[in-house]
Order: structure tokens, then sequence, then C-alpha cells
């Protein structure tokens, strides 16, 4: 009968150590929240704004310069001579063409520029989240701003410790 007990509190005791090393801890966070409250945010966005307002400023240089000999060839065309009529409507057409291709070159020169910009800033919170996810021993951690839970059973807000750990207030 002894063994019988022993038997029956080993089995106690390891059942009871499975359950609790099933016992899983959740968190959460706003990401996009935290990410708006770091001072590297506000620079990268201040960055990102001016290298578009250049952009912005050649191509409304180049889109006046189209206009005015848009303007200036329809003025001028009854009394221009077929050859250079050709020429300037084909000036016009080259000029369209590279104000496109700078449109298009423009967008993915900001998009680049906005990678990488933001990516050592969304680096540094996925790093900060993490760490503190295996310090208080955390199984999951939630990104609420993405909305793609729609139920949880309650889990613990990470934002003040994460904040800590970035030095945010």
């Amino acid at each position: 009968m002894t063994k019988s007990i022993k038997l029956l509190a080993i089995i106690f005791i390891l059942a009871t150590g499975a359950i609790q090393a099933q016992t899983l801890k959740f968190g959460h966070i706003n990401s996009t929240q935290l990410l708006t409250q770091m001072p590297e945010t506000k620079m990268a966005d201040s960055t990102l704004q001016k290298f578009g307002t250049t952009l912005e400023a050649q191509l409304k240089t180049m889109t006046n310069e189209y206009q005015s000999k848009v303007t200036e060839f329809r003025a001028n065309e009854a009394t221009m001579s077929e050859p250079i009529k050709e020429a300037k409507a084909k000036e016009i057409n080259d000029l369209e063409t590279r104000i496109q291709d700078f449109q298009e070159s423009a967008q993915t020169s900001l998009q680049k520029k906005k990678e990488e910009i933001y990516t050592p800033i969304i680096k540094k919170a996925e790093d900060a989240i993490k760490g503190i996810a295996k310090e208080k021993g955390y199984s999951y951690i939630f990104d609420t701003s993405v909305g793609v839970v729609l139920y949880a059973q309650e889990s613990d807000d990470i934002m003040p410790l994460v904040k800590a750990k970035l030095g945010l207030k």
C-alpha cells in the first residue's frame, strides 16, 4: 500500500508539473501607438517629408516647363513650318515621358527611403517587445493595432514595460 501511495504522489507531482508547464501567459500591445511615441519615428517622419518635398519641387519644375512648352506650341503652331512643328511636338512628348518616368522613379525612391528609415525603428521596437516577452515569461504577445484578434481572454498590456525598456514616458 505504501508503494501505491508513493506512486500516486509521484504521478500527482508529475501531473501538476505538466499542467504548470502548459500554462500560457498572454500579452498585448498596440505597436502603432508605440511607434508614434518613439522620438526616432518623429525624426524619420520629418526626414521622409523633406525628401518628399524635394521630389515634389522637382516634379513641379518639370510640370511648369511642360505647361510652358505646350502653351508656347499652341500659340505659335499656326505659324510654324512642318519640321519645326514636328520637332516641338517631339520635344513636348519627350518631356511628358520624362515626367512620367520621374513620377515612377520618385515613388520608388520614396518607398525605398521609407523602408531605409523605418526598418531600424521597427526592429528596435520589436526587439524591446521580444525582450519583455522573454523577461516576463510571455508565451504570446498580440498586436492590437492590426485588429486581427477578434476575441482573447484577459491578457496583460505590456505597453508600459516596453516604453520603460525603450526609455519612453
